[in-house]
């Protein structure tokens, strides 16, 4: 059984969402004895519910999402006689592990990153309740026979992704002892087996040390060909994306025939394949096995090593996982490579917006207003800045990737636009340069 919860780890699934749609505005008119048409008394339609994402700090898997697929908001309730209320929707708070990534199914882009405690977000929203004829009664018109309908609930079909939170990842090829170090230097109980790929969830563990430690992962054995999604490579890779220093372990005694050095350039070039991002953090080596060879083997393994990555800026610890020779002077290093780094966890930010789908066909205008400026105006445009930060780069991105796809710049340059020139967009002012 054992086996089998292990097996089990999911760290990505597809689930439908939506939110509640709001109820209906009642149409109906007050009857009192001797009144023969009393005034329109129809009540609102109550609000739908939200559908929220929350971390719950007591899970750590997706697998829950395998068994249930879809979730929805309840929906405000239709108006009702003698200016009656519907009741609001009740909100549907879906409880999801720490790292865990949501993106829309159909573009990829990153509707929230779940990597704060207790962080909460509502990712659609539920519809306004539609108001009830009382509010349509004018002097022209007494007896409204109309009522608002709610607004239409939001829907999705998002694909939620595990990226485990850890400030170390633990890399090399299978049976190079990532298990075992990782049982002496933390708390994590992994299972060992002289198995290749036989890691088939990532572990992880706290390394304790005086004046603070740090959290490890054990990335499962990488395989040539893992960025490709090859074995389960690829499933795993995504899980070294938050980690902000990487462990190399490798066999400094080949004892299964590898070369030690050829096995380090064959990951980091799995790495780079799959995100360059993730080649370019700081790495430390772990010569590991070294209790199985002689004195003098020992130092020509480390010498080889020192004079292929020293060069490279990555240092070289010789270590015995099984004796725990080294590994108290590997683990003190890594602790203060990582003080010389951004204590701040690496956030995906957010690329998608509902508003795009909604209004991505809604007109918008640009003309030139004097010999060097030009506007650009139209409802989207104008939320689309409303939720962009275009004080961070990210943003600012996001933002002239807006213009361009949506061909913008394309008519800016059609109106005679030139470099230096200011764009005008609702209080905004900008220098055009290509």
């Amino acid at each position: 059984m054992d086996w089998l919860g292990d097996k089990m780890f999911a760290d990505r699934a597809e689930i439908y969402i939506r939110s509640g749609k709001g109820g209906d505005g009642h149409v109906s008119f007050r009857r009192e004895l001797y009144v023969p048409a009393g005034g329109p008394d129809g009540g609102d339609g109550g609000k739908g519910g939200d559908l929220i994402f929350e971390v719950d700090e007591g899970l750590n898997t997706l697998s829950d999402f395998r068994y249930r697929r879809k979730y929805m908001a309840e929906n405000g309730e239709n108006g009702g006689k003698k200016r009656c209320t519907g009741k609001d929707g009740a909100d549907l708070v879906v409880k999801v592990p720490l790292g865990t990534i949501i993106r829309e199914k159909e573009t990829g882009k990153v509707i929230a990153d779940m990597s704060q405690p207790n962080q909460r977000e509502v990712i659609l929203k539920g519809g306004r309740g539609g108001k009830g004829n009382q509010h349509y009664a004018t002097a022209t018109m007494q007896v409204p026979k109309y009522a608002q309908p709610g607004q239409k609930a939001q829907e999705l079909t998002v694909i939620l992704e595990l990226k485990l939170i850890a400030d170390v990842g633990l890399v090399g090829f299978p049976n190079v002892g990532k298990s075992t170090l990782l049982s002496r230097v933390t708390n994590a109980k992994p299972k060992i087996a002289n198995y290749h790929f036989t890691t088939l969830r990532p572990n992880l563990g706290v390394v304790d040390l005086e004046g603070g430690g740090f959290v490890i992962a054990d990335i499962p054995g990488l395989i040539e060909g893992a960025s490709q999604g090859l074995g389960l490579g690829h499933e795993f890779l995504r899980h070294i994306e938050r980690t902000k220093v990487i462990i190399h372990l490798v066999d400094a005694a080949s004892t299964e025939g590898r070369d030690p050095i050829e096995d380090i350039n064959k990951i980091n070039a799995e790495l780079a394949a799959y995100n360059p991002e993730i080649a370019k953090r700081p790495q430390v080596i772990a010569a590991n096995k070294i209790d199985v060879l002689m004195e003098d083997e020992v130092e020509s393994v480390l010498q080889k090593l020192n004079d292929t990555f020293k060069p490279q800026g990555i240092d070289v610890f010789p270590i015995s996982a099984v004796s725990g020779k080294g590994v108290k002077e590997l683990l003190y290093h890594v602790k203060g490579m990582l003080k010389n780094l951004d204590q701040e966890p690496i956030v995906f930010e957010r690329e998608f917006f509902l508003e795009d789908m909604a209004y991505s066909n809604e007109p918008y205008s640009v003309w030139k207003e004097d010999e060097t400026t030009y506007v650009v105006e139209g409802p989207r445009i104008e939320r689309m800045l409303g939720y962009t930060n275009l004080e961070s780069e990210k943003g600012f991105e996001f933002f002239q990737n807006f213009l361009k796809n949506n061909g913008i710049l394309d008519e800016l340059e059609a109106l005679g636009i030139q470099e230096g020139d200011t764009v005008r967009m609702y209080g905004l002012q900008f220098d055009y340069y290509k």
